[in-house]
């Protein structure tokens, strides 16, 4: 039994993957949570606001990299990500101004803008997938890994080596600044207040003298730098490929409502939890076991339960779980 090798190899499939794609999704709940919590409905063009941000990303760092402007061992994505997300910012408010704002002025229930949110989707994916092509596209450059897995091995005598992407340590230190920054803005700023009361009770915090227009704009514009974030960021870790946007929508909104839809904390806990059961279902794990048990007990199976096909239902499985028994999610935030 060689329990530090059944840990390395855990680590490399199982714990580092899933701790990057929770960071993912954690950024992309957030977008869908402050839409529910602030401007009261389920924003089902979120999946292609954050292909919207990335594609714009996408193209500024083409531009970039042939005009040979990089980062050096950085991905040159990082350099352009802010004209995305100026790019996603312009796009949302422009919805806002044409579409949303008609439906906010008529007091329309929640279930129209979510239709009016599907239209948005459609026509947002066309548009992406026009200018883009529907076809996986590939930006990454710069250095690939942090620590490979021959390098591992070559430092520490083991057999199993682990590998960190540098996508994957980007991903988490991007993710843990982008909500440390949106809760002290939130908690510790006067717009971030008002927000927050207007999320409570809304005619109350009109009364306040809070302009309900001013709020609205800015949860826009902090929704489109986290879509944009999250977009690229899970680019940079697999691939840019529009359709792959719209997939994702589930398992945003899974993990906004198992952690509690309209709740912040929730939905950072929940992408996580999305994240490590999507992860640990669909993994093959003969290696961490033939490492535990005695080796005449040793698999000849994957002891996989579902393929990677299918990570998206374990998604699904999850979302309908709590929709059942815990409408409120794990932090209580909104009935859904």
């Amino acid at each position: 039994m060689d329990f530090l090798n059944a840990f390395i190899a855990l680590s490399n499939f199982v714990i580092v993957p899933a701790v990057a794609y929770g960071s993912q999704l954690a950024l992309g709940a957030l977008g869908v949570t402050l839409i529910y919590g602030i401007l009261r409905f389920s924003n089902f063009a979120h999946g292609d606001t954050m292909a919207f941000g990335a594609m714009v990303t996408v193209l500024m760092t083409w531009l970039f990299q042939a005009q040979g402007v990089s980062l050096g061992p950085l991905p040159t994505a990082l350099l352009a990500l802010p004209f995305g997300i100026l790019g996603c910012m312009l796009l949302v408010l422009i919805t806002d101004r044409a579409v949303y704002r008609f439906y906010r002025a008529q007091k329309a229930k929640p279930v129209i803008f979510v239709i009016v949110s599907l239209g948005v989707t459609f026509i947002l994916n066309g548009i992406v997938r026009f200018i883009i092509g529907p076809d996986d596209q590939r930006f990454l450059d710069g250095e690939r890994f942090i620590v490979s897995a021959r390098t591992f091995r070559e430092m520490t005598g083991l057999r199993e080596g682990l590998a960190f992407k540098t996508t994957q340590g980007i991903t988490i230190v991007t993710a843990v600044v982008v909500v440390a920054l949106l809760f002290w803005f939130l908690n510790r700023t006067r717009t971030g207040k008002s927000m927050r009361a207007y999320s409570d009770n809304e005619d109350l915090a009109l009364l306040s003298g809070i302009n309900p227009e001013r709020v609205v704009m800015v949860t826009w514009l902090i929704v489109a730098a986290l879509a944009t974030t999250a977009g690229v960021l899970y680019g940079l870790d697999k691939s840019f490929k529009p359709f792959t946007y719209f997939q994702l929508l589930l398992p945003i909104f899974a993990s906004a409502i198992v952690g509690g839809l309209g709740n912040p904390l929730g939905a950072i806990a929940g992408g996580f939890v999305i994240a490590f059961s999507e992860v640990t279902v669909t993994y093959a794990w003969k290696k961490v076991v033939t490492y535990i048990v005695p080796e005449e007990m040793a698999p000849s199976g994957l002891l996989q339960l579902l393929s990677t096909d299918y990570k998206f239902a374990v998604s699904f499985l999850i979302l309908l779980i709590v929709l059942l028994f815990k409408p409120t999610g794990l932090f209580k935030g909104k009935a859904v």
